[in-house]
């Protein structure tokens, strides 16, 4: 029988997190809060870190108010953080309330179904179970509508219970001139004037960082935490969280008039030099940061320099063009950056036609992720 084969580990693209950027983010939000409690949104996989290994830093950093957006996800938070409090986004899913209970998860309630479930739970168990209402302000999404506010304090009334929290999520925080945030405010205002000295939530990552008015008793910080820019126009003042480097495979150069990659949609217009780098769309690397001849793509960082994406993103690999690097060319089995301090999360946002939440969650590719901790390391001398 042939001895089976070693498998060969080490060779592809590498991930690393930053729980240092984590903990100097929530630290410097936690200062622009003010009076208010600095919660965490970790949804999504820790926006694509970790949800365990991001919310045990956030946790280190001060943070005791952890959002999800699912019940499993809560279920990873209790496990690393048994202590914490935890918020499901999503809501109470039907026939969820014993899990719930026992896991000490907070439902978000949105619906009337969902808040008549979670009393009955209550009243079975004669306490009041801690959850938050979410009522819709504009975004037309989750939350109970606003027509229903009278029905939803009467509910709780009659049984005597006192939400957690009440909340509403912004549409428009991104853009804080924008008319819609004054509205949503004007109208969260008149819905808590229901609640009496029940705690108020309203701002996410963009409101806490320019709306002091919208702060009230916890903000919710998502992106922000994570590095991205979460108000639009401004300078991104927030520590990046994630470097992806990806191996180049091959050198090769191009005649001018030849096309590069799938669809033949890049014509170079120069002799070029090309490196093939191993990751591509399969890696979360979005097929949208293509570049064609009247579309420019995506960017990455090498030897010093800022390279251009150059023809389609395949599965496994893309193509940049390292011509201006003269005589300074890269080998085979160097690393190139693609997101990190050169490249970052909204630098490939931008021409992919998308936000940095979208290239963060994307990032659960064929690569090693390692944790590192910036801000346990000795500055240097």
């Amino acid at each position: 029988m042939m001895p089976a084969p070693a498998i060969v580990t080490g060779y592809g693209a590498r991930l690393t997190v930053d729980l240092g950027a984590l903990i100097r983010n929530w630290q410097a939000l936690d200062k622009v809060s003010g009076g208010a409690l600095t919660g965490a949104c970790v949804k999504a996989d820790g926006y694509g870190l970790g949800i365990v290994a991001a919310s045990k830093a956030l946790y280190a950093a001060g943070a005791r108010f952890f959002f999800v957006a699912t019940p499993d996800e809560g279920l990873a938070v209790r496990a690393a953080l048994p202590d914490s409090y935890i918020f499901v986004l999503n809501g109470l899913y039907p026939g969820a309330a014993p899990l719930y209970v026992g896991e000490r998860l907070m439902p978000v309630l949105n619906s009337l179904p969902m808040l008549e479930e979670w009393l009955v739970a209550c009243l079975g168990r004669n306490e009041a179970l801690p959850a938050a209402l979410h009522f819709d302000t504009g975004m037309n999404r989750l939350g109970f509508r606003l027509s229903e506010t009278s029905v939803v304090k009467r509910m709780c009334d009659e049984v005597g219970y006192a939400p957690q929290m009440v909340m509403s999520h912004l549409a428009c925080a991104d853009q804080p001139l924008h008319e819609k945030n004054r509205t949503q405010l004007a109208l969260f205002t008149s819905v808590i004037a229901q609640f009496p000295g029940i705690p108020a939530s309203l701002a996410n990552s963009a409101a806490t960082m320019t709306s002091r008015d919208m702060h009230f008793q916890m903000v919710r910080p998502g992106i922000a935490l994570y590095g991205g820019r979460a108000v639009n126009g401004r300078r991104n003042p927030m520590v990046p969280s994630v470097t992806l480097e990806a191996p180049i495979l091959m050198i090769r150069d191009g005649k001018t008039g030849e096309s590069v990659g799938y669809g033949a949609t890049y014509t170079l217009t120069r002799d070029s030099r090309l490196a093939i780098v191993a990751l591509g769309y399969g890696d979360g690397l979005l097929r949208s940061l293509s570049a064609s001849n009247q579309h420019a793509g995506g960017r990455a960082f090498v030897r010093g320099h800022t390279v251009p994406f150059i023809g389609r993103v395949s599965m496994d690999m893309c193509a940049i063009d390292i011509t201006d690097l003269g005589d300074d060319i890269p080998v085979p089995g160097e690393m190139v950056e693609l997101l990190g301090p050169h490249v970052s999360v909204d630098d490939q946002a931008d021409p992919a036609g998308t936000i940095g939440y979208e290239i963060l969650t994307a990032l659960k590719g064929r690569y090693s992720r390692t944790y590192v901790d910036s801000s346990a390391q000795p500055a240097a001398s």
